[in-house]
């Protein structure tokens, strides 16, 4: 199989990707991230603003005929795009032909939107799985949103984790899945292994993001190179590591590492 999103091939980086900023609204709350107050902050979810989708699909528009090098279309936040409705009207609506679509999500509502994913075309997901046990997840997070109620503790972890491996096994049928894993020393260092020894059959390819220190893992020290090249060896007994990741915005646009978004391409 030939993987043309350069998120998920290294052999892919001269191909460029659109991220379309137009998913606000988050269903958990991670300890390491805080979109619920600025989503223009150094994290994973920044974005210079949120956009509608009808201005989403004039921007995708306009780059895929300014750049020849355009190939994937996706939503990465800067909430979860499976908790927006905005996320399946753009995506929806991007017609061009060649383009490949895709999204990132905490996995929470996967099992339930996995169908209508497949409707509209989306081909590479990628699930951020912090954990498999519930215990180092309540850590983690300080609530999950699920059927109208708000969880919290080993609960909502155990709720999270068990939608999060569902929605992995349900899109490895149909989907090319990456898998983003946030180290956090003192946290889960030492466990991420477990979670590369459990998504081992289902995912492409796995991703350690170092932790961006941010809201109440403000204080932890980012981890050094050292310490995440230690746990991707480990975790590669199980499944092939992602090692050109550009931690990349909500907005962000072009190839990898040009530091460009769709506002400034």
């Amino acid at each position: 199989m030939k993987v043309l999103h350069p998120c998920f091939n290294e052999e892919a980086l001269g191909f460029g990707r659109i991220h379309l900023p137009v998913a606000p609204k988050c269903n958990i709350r991670c300890n390491y991230c805080n979109n619920h107050r600025s989503c223009n902050k150094p994290n994973l979810g920044a974005c210079e603003r949120v956009i509608k989708p009808s201005e989403a699909i004039e921007i995708t528009s306009k780059l895929i005929a300014k750049y020849n090098n355009i190939k994937v279309v996706g939503v990465a936040g800067p909430g979860d795009p499976l908790f927006n409705n905005e996320t399946f009207m753009t995506l929806k609506s991007i017609k061009e032909k060649g383009i490949l679509k895709c999204l990132c999500t905490n996995g929470l509502l996967l099992p339930h939107k996995i169908n209508l994913l497949n409707k509209i075309g989306v081909k590479h997901i990628t699930i951020t799985i912090n954990a498999v046990d519930p215990k180092i997840g309540s850590k983690i997070y300080s609530f999950v949103k699920c059927n109208g109620k708000k969880l919290e503790g080993s609960k909502a972890a155990k709720v999270l984790i068990q939608n999060q491996l569902e929605g992995l096994r349900l899109a490895s049928k149909r989907m090319i899945v990456k898998v983003n894993s946030v180290l956090i020393p003192g946290v889960n260092d030492e466990h991420l292994v477990d979670v590369a020894r459990e998504i081992e059959d289902y995912a492409y390819i796995q991703n350690i993001i170092p932790l961006i220190p941010n809201y109440k893992f403000s204080n932890i020290a980012q981890p050094n190179h050292r310490l995440v090249e230690k746990i991707r060896n480990e975790c590669e007994r199980f499944v092939k590591q992602m090692i050109h990741c550009a931690q990349c915005r909500a907005d962000a646009a072009g190839r990898l590492h040009e530091n460009t978004t769709i506002f400034t391409a």
